[in-house]
C-alpha cells in the first residue's frame, strides 16, 4: 500500500528556517544538513523562496547562475530534483550509482525536454548515489 505524503511549507508567510525545517523534516533533518555541507562543499548556493505557481517553498541550489538542485520539504524527509536534457540521462545511467535508483529514474515522466532525477533523502544512505548525479549536473556544459 502507497503512502500518501504532502508537501510542507505551503504557508507563504512562514519562511523555513532551522526550527520549521527540524520539525518538518524530525529525523531526516541531520541528512539534511549533510546536504548542506555537500552544496558547500562544491561551491553551491542554496536559496529558498515561496514560488506562487506550486504554492510551497522550494531551495534552489546553484553554482554561479546554473541551478543544479530543487528541493522541497516533505513530512519526514528532504526531496531533490536534479533535471537532465533528456539527450543527456544516459550520462547517469552509466555512473556508478544503485540500480534501483536508476530505476526510479527511467521511471520518472519526463517534464519538456529534461528527466527528473529524484532524491528521496531520509538518512544518509542515499546521499553517495545523489552526490554522483549533481556532480554530473554540475559538469554538464
Amino acid at each position: 500500500m502507497e503512502t500518501i505524503n504532502n508537501l510542507e511549507l505551503t504557508n507563504e508567510n512562514i519562511y523555513p528556517d532551522e526550527k520549521i525545517l527540524k520539525g518538518v523534516l524530525g529525523e531526516a533533518y541531520s541528512s539534511y544538513q549533510k546536504l548542506l555541507a555537500l552544496y558547500a562543499k562544491h561551491g553551491l548556493t542554496t536559496e529558498w523562496r515561496y514560488y506562487k505557481d506550486g504554492k510551497a517553498w522550494l531551495c534552489k541550489v546553484q553554482k554561479k547562475k546554473k541551478t543544479i538542485v530543487w528541493m522541497s520539504a516533505w513530512k519526514g524527509f528532504m526531496q531533490t530534483a536534479i533535471y537532465f536534457p533528456v539527450r543527456l540521462i544516459d550520462r547517469v545511467y552509466d555512473l556508478d550509482i544503485r540500480n534501483e535508483i536508476k530505476e526510479n529514474i527511467k521511471s520518472t515522466k519526463n517534464v519538456g525536454k529534461s528527466k527528473p532525477c529524484i532524491f528521496k533523502i531520509t538518512n544518509d544512505n542515499t546521499l553517495v548515489d545523489f552526490e554522483k548525479v549533481m556532480i554530473s549536473k554540475i559538469d554538464l556544459k
